[in-house]
């Protein structure tokens, strides 16, 4: 039923407005007037009653549609329509609107097709908007993953690189362009962010992290995103970030294959639980030896602003406990499981964040 056409018959008082979201999505936004039934429930709450005519809404009139169906179809009530579009068209069309909602209509039109995402809407949002996220390394992992939060909305992005373009980089770093070439990456990305999304915030912090900043650096996120390329680094960040119990969205790509991983104890394990010691230099080679794919960048990459987005918006199954593999010459993928180690020396007995580090050179060299 055309939104308009539905509040004529609500106005008139000849049908009952039910509204078939969740609670959080009712409580920021709703139609005046309605009566909330989630879906889920609805079969249930309509076998106690008498048929009626009822109109029935949601954030985009999927799940609405899917109540109209279940409604008629098993327990017989001929009388049931639902709003055509749901929520969004409701609003679009200049209808009433009451909650607590919070996103402006720049916003609304930005995330419309993230808005309209069943079990995200505009909760889901809002954390994006209210979340922060700092991405280690503008380089090809943190490139497309830089894109996809920026895109996303989330509204406070960090980024830690203390190197400059260079033209071998943008086979894969599509942050950067020929024209940034010498510029340093982290005020290139920042450039770039900010134009594709005006609407956030972005930090750069142009040095090389180590064990005398890396607390200062990622304290105060609240997820880092792991693009970095050596083990030292990753041991340091794995370590400092279960200190401060901070989820890292880890990944790495090699060649054709890439993996990514999230690590967030104590709901899981942490980067040494899954790698005690790092590997002979002889059985990971760098990108500079090995090569890369560029696209393998992409698709890691991208993964991991989704775990990212998952993370800071409460939604899904994080890769906590998970390892994903691709290869992208099988166009295959694998999962491995991780468990905690009550015996890890980083998450079992966790160290203060000013406690002093290992030297992480020397135990990747050894």
């Amino acid at each position: 039923m055309d939104p308009r056409k539905a509040k004529e018959l609500l106005d008139a008082g000849r049908a009952r407005l039910i509204d078939v979201r969740s609670q959080p999505e009712a409580h920021l936004e709703r139609i005046p007037g309605a009566e909330l039934v989630p879906l889920a429930g609805l079969a249930g709450w309509a076998a106690e009653r008498k048929p009626e005519p009822l109109v029935l809404y949601c954030a985009s009139g999927r799940r609405s549609q899917r109540g109209v169906a279940r409604l008629r179809d098993e327990l017989g009530w001929s009388r049931v329509e639902h709003v055509d579009g749901g929520l969004e068209a409701w609003r679009a069309a200049g209808l009433p609107v009451e909650g607590d909602s919070r996103l402006g209509e720049a916003q609304r039109r930005r995330y419309a097709r993230q808005l309209v995402l069943e079990g995200f809407g505009e909760q889901g949002q809002r954390r994006l908007i209210e979340g922060s996220a700092l991405i280690l390394g503008a380089g090809g992992l943190g490139s497309p993953a830089a894109l996809y939060l920026a895109a996303a909305g989330v509204g406070r992005i960090g980024i830690a690189d203390d190197d400059a373009v260079e033209v071998s980089n943008l086979q894969r770093q599509v942050l950067h362009s020929q024209l940034r070439v010498g510029i340093p990456k982290a005020r290139s990305a920042a450039k770039t962010l900010l134009d594709l999304n005006p609407q956030i915030r972005v930090e750069t912090h142009e040095r090389r992290l180590d064990a005398g900043n890396v607390i200062e650096l990622i304290r105060g996120y609240d997820v880092v995103v792991d693009g970095t390329d050596n083990f030292a680094t990753r041991y340091l960040v794995g370590d400092a970030a279960a200190r401060l119990q901070i989820p890292v969205v880890s990944a790495s790509i090699l060649a054709f294959q890439g993996q990514v991983s999230v690590f967030s104890p104590p709901e899981g394990p942490c980067y040494r639980c899954l790698y005690p010691e790092p590997p002979p230099a002889e059985l990971a080679p760098g990108c500079g030896t090995a090569g890369v794919l560029g696209s393998m960048a992409g698709t890691i990459g991208a993964l991991q602003a989704t775990e990212a987005v998952k993370l800071l918006a409460g939604i899904g199954r994080p890769l906590i406990g998970r390892l994903l593999i691709y290869d992208a010459l099988e166009a295959a993928w694998s999962e491995l499981r991780a468990h905690r180690d009550p015996a890890c020396p980083v998450c079992s007995s966790p160290a203060a964040p000013e406690d002093p580090f290992p030297d992480y050179v020397t135990f990747c060299d050894r």
